[in-house]
């Protein structure tokens, strides 16, 4: 008989000081947050697990159950990381 996988063990808080405190794909480096980004441009769980080759297709559900049940925390994730980017790119703009 096949073992089973306990869904709950496919995303877990990252404890790397580099990422803070921020929900990850278990095992990997890739946030809930990146695969989130693919979801809302269009891919699909399939065509995510293909660009993200090093992702398994559970994986990726498992990473878009955990947005779905917490958009929230996802979402304000995505939003500090724009507001970063857009500052950044604002204070290269001035550097340039």
């Amino acid at each position: 008989m096949p073992t089973a996988t306990d869904i709950g063990t496919l995303v877990s808080r990252s404890t790397d000081q580099a990422d803070g405190d921020r929900p990850m794909v278990a095992g990997t480096r890739t946030s809930v947050a990146r695969v989130v980004v693919l979801y809302k441009q269009g891919a699909n769980a399939e065509e995510i697990a293909r660009r993200m080759s090093h992702l398994s297709l559970a994986q990726v559900y498992a990473a878009l159950a955990y947005y779905h049940v917490n958009r929230d925390e996802i979402e304000a994730d995505l939003a500090e990381e724009e507001a970063e980017y857009w500052k950044l790119a604002e204070l290269h703009s001035q550097k340039s």
